[in-house]
């Protein structure tokens, strides 16, 4: 291989991140923009939940069949439709003048990122040789969390001088770079049997997810005792166990259930879905700490977290050795190890902590993430053909995406629990009790309104109480990942045999 052609896949590498940071922009930097959004658009509570649950779900649905029809019809022209789908979505979101116009446009976001995130992944076991794909990983696993961090960060700072729309305006100039450079750059690959589709696989899976990611949500929302939440859930496991029974019976089946006899594919997404749940529920408490118990703005609140994303970036860097010279055990034990001590330290987080010490075990925590999900996600990716890597590389963002759903749910429900058991509230009016059991920002509005110091140090000191409750239950979980990645997870992973990864691509060879 020339020096040029392994220079181009690198390139290539870069503008799928390009358009992942775009990705991971919009999954946060909607709540910046929420208080905006009630006034100028009058949304209600309900309109409010569905700018965030029209996305969710419309990525739940799509991740699949996004795989499937990228290996079939071809990666890259799939690509560059997602990409130019999540252009014009961010557009009509930033010219909403309508809540029904702004879900209908996320729900076009999220069509576009459920194929942008597996597709892009789906490169990597195509494009990059197997002593390359840890290193391609952890570029695009800190590309893909990124944006996470960022997205209040500059969505602050727009909104600060400029109108909301901005906020969504952001994505079109990463989306034009990745799409200039994915078109000049990228080979073409796709299966070279196309298969026929299976069309009842992706109907009962995408139903299958669609309804267990909207029961969880649900759930999360009205609580885990009502029953039609608890129903739609239900359902939603009823219809991905009649998937996988269709799978084996199907001649031409969606995902190949073939691949869960790997253990490195089984642990490693299982490991990365495990990951994500704690990392998740890290994400849902820290910024409301920052802004509720700190008072900070949101784009102070962006900042506060980069020292997690800092430890992310070394953890990341240090798994790509790691993997290489003690394997992939040692990194993904390793990275539970830090993210167990992480979240261990932070339940000594007090109302009046000081930052540094957040600072600190923050980034113990983004260390552990920076080592366990390159390292997981690797582990699963090395047992991809190159064949199938879009169908199968959507799976495992699936298991993540359903993963991280239900954390932010669970969680948010122990969170909730611990809140409103330290509240005594007897003495209060009716209304101002109502409000500061919602939530610890309605609280704190709550207290400050009727001027009462009392409270809102109340309101407070719960709130932290909270959030150690929901710290502990994330530090047991990273702790059960240690515990499975010693156990499980293979030592060093022996790749599947596949396809060389270029022979993906004859007609345009790198």
């Amino acid at each position: 291989m020339t020096k040029n052609a392994s220079s181009r896949r690198w390139w290539v590498l870069a503008s799928l991140s390009i358009g992942l940071m775009a990705v991971g922009l919009d999954m946060t930097v909607l709540n910046v923009a929420l208080p905006t959004l009630a006034a100028d658009l009058q949304a209600s509570t309900s309109e409010l939940q569905w700018f965030a649950d029209a996305y969710n779900l419309a990525l739940a649905a799509a991740l699949l069949p996004a795989g499937m029809l990228g290996d079939r019809y071809g990666r890259k022209k799939w690509l560059l439709v997602a990409l130019v789908l999540f252009g014009a979505a961010s557009a009509g979101c930033a010219f909403s003048d309508t809540s029904g116009m702004l879900i209908l446009m996320r729900v076009f976001l999220g069509l576009g990122a459920a194929f942008l995130i597996p597709l892009s992944m789906s490169m990597l076991p195509v494009l990059f040789r197997e002593e390359e794909q840890a290193r391609a990983l952890m570029i695009w696993t800190t590309a893909n969390t990124l944006g996470i961090p960022l997205g209040p960060i500059v969505g602050g700072w727009l909104l600060k001088y400029f109108d909301w729309g901005s906020v969504f305006l952001l994505n079109l100039p990463l989306v034009l770079i990745a799409v200039i450079a994915v078109a000049w750059l990228m080979p073409e690959s796709r299966r070279p049997d196309r298969p026929r589709l299976d069309i009842p696989g992706v109907l009962i899976s995408s139903l299958g997810l669609t309804a267990l990611t909207y029961g969880v949500i649900r759930a999360g929302e009205r609580g885990w005792d009502e029953a039609a939440s608890l129903g739609i859930a239900a359902a939603g496991v009823v219809l991905l166990a009649i998937f996988v029974a269709w799978q084996k019976r199907s001649a031409h089946a969606l995902i190949d259930l073939k691949l869960f006899r790997s253990r490195g594919f089984t642990w490693g997404t299982l490991l990365a879905t495990i990951i994500s749940f704690a990392i998740f529920g890290l994400l849902f408490v820290l910024p409301q700490y920052f802004q509720a118990v700190n008072g900070v703005d949101t784009f102070t609140t962006g900042l506060r977290l980069l020292p997690m994303i800092g430890g992310l970036m070394v953890g990341a860097k240090a798994a790509d050795r790691l993997v290489i010279t003690s394997g992939t055990k040692a990194a993904a034990a390793a990275g539970f190890a830090f993210m167990t001590a992480g979240l261990a330290i932070g339940t000594a987080t007090g109302a009046d902590s000081a930052y540094l010490f957040i600072a600190a075990w923050s980034t113990l925590c983004g260390i552990g993430l920076g080592l366990t999900l390159p390292s997981s996600m690797s582990a699963a990716l090395s047992q991809l053909s190159a064949e199938r890597s879009g169908t199968n590389s959507a799976l495992i963002m699936a298991f993540r995406q359903i993963g991280g759903t239900i954390g932010v749910a669970l969680l948010g429900s122990v969170l909730n629990h611990a809140y409103r058991a330290r509240l005594s509230l007897e003495e209060l009016p009716d209304t101002v009790a109502a409000a500061v059991r919602r939530s610890v920002t309605a609280g704190v509005a709550a207290s400050r309104e009727i001027g009462s110091d009392e409270l809102l140090a109340q309101v407070h000191h719960a709130f932290v109480h909270g959030m150690n409750q929901l710290l502990w239950v994330c530090g047991g979980i990273a702790l059960a990942g240690f515990v499975l990645a010693l156990l499980f997870l293979p030592g060093r992973i022996a790749a599947q045999a596949k396809n060389h990864p270029h022979a993906a691509a004859p007609s345009d060879p790198l």
